[in-house]
């Protein structure tokens, strides 16, 4: 499907209903609970090495400032003295914390996709393997990592610009990891453009359904101990692909493409 016919099918696209939406949700969130709990556990585990990567020079140049404050110029202890972050160990605390922010969005943003295709074969009763890594394989990493940078950067810049333009990109970004999943071979200018697009047409929608599905998501995930948000929080992501489903569709509807054997990460 060309980017022509996507935005003409999002132009074009009938009322929905928020109650059709919303139980439409539920009863695929039966069938792909155990998948999003899945999806959490993998953005867990693989954002530790991340955190391990970051924290880990940070301790040893807390820990270098830290001494070499505290002690003079004679190795003499000086209690009196304050710890303060030279300006190479403020330059490499940023560093790593951009880097942080790109990976785990990079991340996210491929757990997602791929999160989303399964959701697909869920829905439609296909045959096909639940493949999580589907997008950092070799044909897509390096477009899942520009979409997180992207993601990142239009966050950053929203947020600077203030409170409510940070609220306004929250529908189209949602969008982004939907687009992704369904039209891997666009270019990363056009799944954004496609993602504010249908952001825009759908946004009240959409956006009220974020809050209503977040609320009853935390709800029961704080009555199963707060650790069953884990189970439930991927009952926030199906309105979006619901709605994605209902205004764009499917070009194949009995298949979805598979990448070839001889592919590896």
């Amino acid at each position: 499907m060309n980017l022509a016919e996507v935005q003409r099918r999002i132009q074009n696209a009938k009322d929905l209903d928020f109650g059709t939406i919303f139980n439409q949700s539920i009863e695929l969130f039966k069938k792909t609970w155990v998948n999003g709990l899945v999806v959490m556990l993998l953005n867990i585990v693989l954002a530790i090495p991340i955190m391990m990567i970051v924290y880990i020079p940070l301790l040893m140049l807390g820990l270098a400032d830290t001494y070499t404050s505290t002690y003079d110029s004679y190795g003499s202890y000086n209690s009196y003295s304050q710890p303060e972050l030279s300006p190479i160990a403020i330059i490499v605390m940023f560093t790593l914390y951009i880097f942080a922010m790109i990976a785990m969005s990079a991340i996210g943003m491929g757990l997602k996709a791929g999160f989303y295709r399964i959701c697909k074969l869920k829905d439609l009763e296909q045959m096909g393997r639940e493949d999580y890594f589907y997008f950092f394989k070799k044909p897509y990493l390096v477009k899942t990592i520009q979409l997180g940078l992207a993601y990142v950067g239009i966050t950053l810049v929203a947020a600077l610009l203030c409170f409510l333009p940070l609220i306004y990109v929250l529908v189209p970004l949602t969008y982004m990891f939907v687009v992704y999943a369904f039209n891997p071979d666009k270019s990363v200018s056009e799944i954004i453009k496609l993602s504010f697009d249908l952001g825009n047409k759908k946004w009240l929608l959409t956006f009220g359904l974020m809050i209503v599905s977040g609320f009853l998501a935390g709800i029961i995930g704080m009555l199963m101990c707060f650790v069953g948000i884990y189970v439930t929080m991927s009952f926030t992501f199906l309105p979006p692909y619901l709605i994605y489903k209902d205004v764009v569709g499917f070009e194949d509807e009995n298949e979805i493409p598979q990448i070839e054997e001889h592919t590896r990460f």
